[in-house]
C-alpha cells in the first residue's frame, strides 16, 4: 500500500484530501507544518509528498528546497500545492524540485490522476536496464536513482534523472520538446514546454562541471553531446 505524506496547514483541506486518498487505497501520513513534514519525512520513507507551498514557519519553498539536499528524501516525488496561480511560483517550484504544481481548488480526481502518474512514473525504474551508465566523469546508477560526476553526487529529482537518462543513452540525438514531455512526463500529461525548459535548465546547471554537455537546438529541442572541461 503507498504512502503518502501530506504537509498542509489548512485543517479542513487536509481533511478532505486525507478522507478522499484513504478511500483510494493510500496510507496518509499528515503534518501541519515545515518542520513536522521533514521529520515524518525522513522518519517514514513515504512514497509521494503532498507540499502546500503557503505553510507556517519554513513555507513549502524551503521544505522542497530541503527535501532534495537531503540523500534520503531527494528522490521522493513532490506534489506542490498552492493558491497562487501566478507562473514564477510555478517556476520556482519546479526549480527546486517538486514534480508537479496544482492550483487550488483543484479536484479529488485530478489530485488522484496526477498521484497514480507519479506512481508509473517510480515503475519505469525498476525497468531500467542494470549496472551503472557513464559518461566522462559522470556515472549514473540506474537502479537506485544515483547519479554522480567525480563521486560526487548530483541530487536530481526523479525527472531530471530521467531526462539524464535519456540523452546519456541516446547521446548526439535531437529530442523535440514534445517527445520529451510525452517520454518522461507520460502520453497524457498536461506539462508544457515552459516546464521543461525549467527542469532541463536545472539539469545543465547540475551538469555544468562537464562543460557544455547538454544543448539547445533552436526550434526543435535538445541534445547531448560530448565537451572537454
Amino acid at each position: 500500500m503507498a504512502k503518502v505524506l501530506l504537509i498542509e496547514d489548512d485543517v479542513q483541506i487536509q481533511e478532505l484530501i486525507r478522507v478522499n486518498l484513504e478511500k483510494e487505497g493510500f496510507t496518509i501520513i499528515t503534518a501541519f507544518n515545515g518542520e513536522q513534514g521533514l521529520a515524518f519525512a525522513s522518519r517514514e520513507k513515504p512514497d509521494l509528498i503532498i507540499l502546500d507551498l503557503s505553510l507556517p514557519g519554513l513555507d513549502g519553498y524551503d521544505v522542497c528546497k530541503t527535501l532534495r539536499a537531503q540523500i534520503d528524501t531527494s528522490a521522493i516525488p513532490i506534489i506542490m500545492l498552492s493558491a497562487r496561480d501566478d507562473v514564477a511560483d510555478k517556476i520556482i517550484g519546479l526549480e527546486l524540485g517538486a514534480d508537479d504544481y496544482m492550483t487550488k481548488p483543484f479536484s479529488h480526481r485530478e489530485l488522484y490522476a496526477r498521484i497514480k502518474a507519479r506512481f508509473r512514473e517510480g515503475q519505469r525504474k525498476v525497468e531500467l536496464p542494470n549496472g551503472p551508465l557513464r559518461w566522462g566523469d559522470l556515472e549514473i546508477i540506474q537502479e537506485s536513482y544515483i547519479a554522480t560526476i567525480s563521486a560526487k553526487p548530483l541530487n536530481l529529482t526523479v525527472k531530471e534523472f530521467e531526462l539524464l537518462v535519456l540523452f546519456v543513452t541516446n547521446p548526439y540525438q535531437v529530442f523535440s520538446r514534445e517527445y520529451l514531455i510525452q517520454k518522461v512526463w507520460g502520453q497524457l500529461s498536461s506539462t508544457d514546454s515552459r516546464t521543461l525548459d525549467v527542469h532541463i535548465s536545472h539539469l545543465r546547471n547540475k551538469l555544468k562541471a562537464l562543460g557544455s554537455v547538454l544543448e539547445s537546438v533552436r526550434g526543435v529541442g535538445y541534445l547531448f553531446v560530448r565537451r572537454n572541461h
